[in-house]
């Protein structure tokens, strides 16, 4: 359905029913408590679209945990989630998403995101529990930049098309 969307932060009590969906991906869900971690769920008039998470570090955000249940995939959902993740990350005055993932960077890729090595992340995501142990060496590093570029500069990969539908 293409109805509004809507993303609602979790409550502690919650966690549990996100850290279920994380454990059957085989994505980590062990530190999802732990302070600094802001999760939301989003929905749509038919249900549930998914979770994902942010970690703020200054101007720069670490998405995580972004995942659909299985019935909702194939149908534009996790788009939907990363779209409504980054409106999140937009009014939480955050200039670019890094994540880093094993199986998904094509679908990171597609909507958006760019590849970047470790490297290139700001120290403070570098740093994270995510980059530092959580994800192997082996998975792949991406950012989004997420509003206009600064005057005199390239334009910048809007993360956010005009005509997908509000996320309140």
């Amino acid at each position: 359905m293409t109805g509004s969307r809507t993303a609602t932060p979790l409550t502690m009590q919650e966690l549990p029913a996100l850290a279920v969906l994380l454990a059957m991906e085989g994505l980590p869900n062990q530190d999802i408590a732990d302070a600094g971690r802001r999760f939301w769920r989003v929905d749509d008039p038919d249900g549930l679209l998914g979770y994902g998470g942010l970690e703020i570090y200054g101007r720069d955000g670490l998405l995580r945990s972004v995942v659909v249940p299985p019935d909702r995939r194939g149908k534009g959902d996790g788009h939907a989630v990363v779209d409504a993740l980054s409106r999140e990350a937009l009014a939480l005055g955050l200039e670019r998403l890094w994540l880093l993932t094993i199986g998904a960077a094509g679908f990171f890729e597609r909507i958006g995101f760019t590849r970047a090595e470790r490297s290139e992340a700001p120290p403070g995501i570098r740093a994270s529990a995510q980059f530092a142990g959580l994800c192997p060496g082996s998975a792949v590093c991406l950012r989004r930049d997420l509003g206009p570029p600064a005057e005199g500069t390239a334009s910048a990969v809007t993360a956010i098309p005009p005509e997908t539908a509000p996320v309140r």
